[in-house]
């Protein structure tokens, strides 16, 4: 095959998006007798796409300087900017401000305005944003957009307008910041813009529909995402956000496997080509692993996630809480929210709500339920009306106002469940019992504190089941319902007499296996961790001779 065979079928991929077959058709080409400076900006790409980040960046150098060689300097200084932001994508800020800095000089150099003077704004724009100067972010992407507008450039164009609505975002203007992300999408989703714009865009903008507490977009687009990912099989770059979006609307959803499966597989992605996807594979794993009590695995899983240089909170915050260390967990949380811009503070506050209770701090547990209920009056979108109703519920029922607070957590509750988020809805009906039993009525508070427990169980959720297991005993009378079946009553009188599995099994006619099954039940309905601990709580509660 010639140089210009490889050439012409390397072009053929590329515009058919199969990145393999252009990386192959390409690099043959290059072998055989060298490529034009646009043709080595398509090897690139096809390098970059397929996880192969360092020789794409090579590749890129080269195209750079084939463009200064032939006198583009538009393409030279294009070639610039996009060095830099790969560049800042591998977390190399120093190598990456070079590149920046030097194609605003070849941008300086041109006559006439250009686009590519609008695409040098765009890391501009990124460095104000994650300052903590969105405003300033806000006007710098504008400008970006009017270059696009004026030189009818999708990709800028495209890029600029996601960058205004995350500004727009963080100035606390959610509504106006997701109908802006909605435009972006529709530039994307009908193919106008080139693949490693649309990936960018894909990503942030799930990000940015959770930040903002909008599931339903979230979902949408992850789904949208999905598909783009899987039509596009040999593609590595934006695939492991795609897996990390996955593990987070799993965990949400309560298909906590599936969530664990999801934030492994952007791990592997994180190493093999998609560096961004490290912080939220390990993140959301490490959310799983706290919830089922995990606490351990947690703690590694967050460190891993802080290497991306992102802090893990508010899952940090919360596995503190978990382990009893209140305080540390509200100086944690209390430091991260009080520099946060607007839209992260906001997702930090129901973590804080719930911080600041368990702290024993009612003024400031009052201010940041104020804060989501201001806020859910401005964005009433569900989640941010459960969210709301749920820290609202929580400090009344502090505050002493059980009737209170049993209206807004009902709320709450019917919210998460048309949400499908059955955690959050289960912690409801924890909340709701507890007024239920301020008010007298145990019989109620039982059975939300029973339906709470079965939910728990079924997820996996061991620390809150064991909670809602200490709550059913607390008004049980001696008669009442135990939250072992009989079979696993008998099976705590034979462990706390001091028979092992395979006694137990020979006494009961069971397998050693299914033995061990029942054990495991009995610790995770009842909180506990030991067979010295299932000892004591037989006798503590009669159930051994």
């Amino acid at each position: 095959m010639t140089a210009e065979t490889g050439i012409d079928q390397g072009r053929s991929a590329f515009r058919e998006h199969r990145w393999t077959d252009a990386f192959e058709n390409f690099r043959d080409a290059d072998l055989r007798g060298g490529l034009p400076a646009p043709d080595l900006d398509r090897l690139a790409v096809s390098e970059i796409l397929t996880g192969n980040i360092t020789a794409g960046l090579d590749t890129l150098t080269r195209a750079h300087e084939e463009y200064l060689v032939v006198g583009d300097v538009v393409g030279a200084a294009r070639c610039a900017a996009w060095m830099g932001m790969e560049l800042m994508n591998v977390g190399e800020p120093a190598r990456a401000g070079g590149w920046f800095a030097r194609g605003q000089r070849l941008a300086d150099e041109l006559a006439e305005p250009d686009a590519v003077q609008g695409f040098l704004l765009v890391p501009v724009g990124l460095g104000k944003l994650y300052s903590g100067d969105p405003a300033g972010a806000l006007e710098t992407f504008s400008q970006a957009a009017e270059y696009g507008r004026n030189f009818q450039d999708k990709d800028l164009s495209a890029l600029a307008l996601l960058g205004t609505g995350q500004a727009t975002l963080m100035l606390g203007h959610p509504d106006e910041g997701l109908r802006m992300f909605d435009e972006v999408m529709v530039a994307v989703t009908a193919g106008e813009v080139s693949a490693i714009p649309s990936g960018i865009i894909y990503c942030a903008v799930i990000g940015n529909c959770h930040l903002a507490f909008d599931l339903e977009r979230a979902l949408q687009w992850t789904v949208a995402l999905d598909r783009w990912c899987n039509a596009r099989p040999d593609m590595v770059a934006f695939s492991g956000q795609c897996q990390s979006h996955r593990a987070e609307i799993f965990r949400l959803h309560g298909a906590w496997a599936e969530a664990m499966e999801a934030a492994a597989a952007a791990q592997g992605r994180s190493t093999r080509g998609d560096p961004q996807a490290l912080y939220g594979g390990f993140y959301q794993q490490g959310e799983v692993q706290r919830l089922t009590g995990a606490l351990d695995a947690a703690d590694g899983s967050y460190r891993e996630a802080a290497r991306s240089g992102y802090e893990p909170q508010p899952g940090l915050a919360l596995l503190l809480l978990a382990r009893g260390e209140a305080q540390q967990a509200q100086v944690m949380l209390r430091r991260a929210a009080g520099v946060a811009d607007v839209a992260t503070r906001r997702n930090l506050l129901p973590a804080l709500v719930e911080i600041e209770l368990a702290a024993s701090d009612l003024e400031a547990a009052r201010r940041g339920a104020d804060e989501l209920e201001s806020f859910a009056r401005e964005c009433p979108m569900p989640m941010v009306r459960a969210v709301a109703d749920q820290a609202a519920g929580a400090v009344r029922l502090a505050e002493g106002d059980p009737a209170g607070a049993s209206a807004a957590l009902r709320h709450a509750w019917k919210l998460w469940l048309e949400l499908g988020v059955p955690y959050e809805a289960a912690r409801c009906r924890i909340l709701t019992g507890r007024a239920c039993r301020a008010l007298g009525d145990e019989p109620s508070a039982l059975m939300d504190f029973e339906a709470a427990h079965a939910e728990f169980l079924e997820l996996g959720a061991a620390p809150a089941a064991a909670g809602a297991a200490s709550l059913m005993r607390e008004g049980a009378d001696d008669g009442a319902k135990s939250p072992l079946s009989p079979r696993e009553t008998e099976v705590l009188r034979l462990v706390a007499s001091g028979e092992g599995n395979r006694a137990i099994a020979a006494d009961l006619y069971l397998s050693e296996k299914t033995v061990a099954r029942h054990i495991s039940n009995i610790f995770l309905k009842l909180g506990l961790s030991s067979r010295a601990a299932a000892t004591r709580y037989a006798f503590e509660h009669g159930l051994a001779e």
